[in-house]
């Protein structure tokens, strides 16, 4: 099984997600050792099984912040391991790891108990974002994979997001913009938080390429409807929200 995963450079705990815990179930030894690492080096706790078997026993045996699984695994597979574990009460947040990226396999997982999909290739960066979202979701109570801001629907499956039915076509960047503001829904979004979870950025690079792609999505999810729902709020940040009627808001 080849995986291939970006670089390791600039990875590191973000400054709103804790150190967790986290099973990997990978039977690829090189894929495995790269991602121990590059989540070791994050601030996290990695403990690693190489078939589904053991990751069975260990995940019965321990208790874990999250699940790492990979689609294709020796002995028992990754939806068998996760129909099991969901089966005997284990509700720990799954990510699975999987070469399959047609829109069938990525709903067949999540029915077996997966809580989010990330194809092969992928970046480490986007792997641990994805962790700290199942395991704010599973702190906060926020369950699934569609997300809903008044009429604006993000589905992080389909890969999908529509606005009172209709269709919106947003770049990958854009995409990852909306779901961020979107899981922090009511809350104020500083651009260093947005440098660091959306963009990956450690420090100020000095540009405005927050405001270009705040404006691009400005002009997607709010220029043909009534009611805006992306506010800035000065000084501040970024704000998502049905409504804004105590935010001093530039639009």
């Amino acid at each position: 099984m080849h995986c291939c995963i970006t670089s390791l450079l600039n990875v590191r705990q973000t400054k709103n997600g804790g150190s967790m815990r986290i099973l990997l179930v990978e039977d690829d030894t090189e894929a495995a050792a790269y991602l121990v690492k590059g989540l070791t080096e994050s601030g996290h706790a990695v403990e690693h099984a190489a078939d589904g078997e053991k990751g069975l026993q260990m995940a019965v045996a321990n208790a874990y912040d999250a699940h790492i699984i990979d689609r294709m695994l020796p002995k028992r597979d990754g939806l068998s391991l996760i129909e099991e574990l969901r089966r005997m009460g284990n509700n720990s947040p799954v990510l699975i790891l999987s070469a399959l990226d047609d829109v069938d396999e990525r709903v067949t997982g999540l029915k077996a108990g997966g809580d989010d999909y990330l194809t092969k290739p992928y970046s480490l960066s986007e792997l641990t974002a994805r962790l700290q979202a199942l395991t704010r979701r599973a702190q906060t109570g926020v369950q699934g994979t569609v997300l809903h801001v008044g009429d604006l629907t993000l589905d992080l499956i389909k890969h999908k997001v529509t606005r009172s039915g209709s269709n919106i076509n947003l770049q990958p960047r854009e995409f990852r913009l909306l779901e961020y503001l979107m899981q922090h829904t009511g809350q104020v979004v500083t651009r260093s938080m947005l440098l660091e979870n959306v963009w990956d950025y450690h420090f100020d690079p000095q540009t405005n390429v927050i405001d270009v792609q705040i404006s691009r999505l400005r002009s997607k999810i709010d220029k043909d409807f009534d009611t805006p729902l992306l506010h800035t709020v000065r000084g501040a940040g970024y704000k998502l929200q049905e409504a804004s009627h105590s935010l001093e808001t530039s639009m």
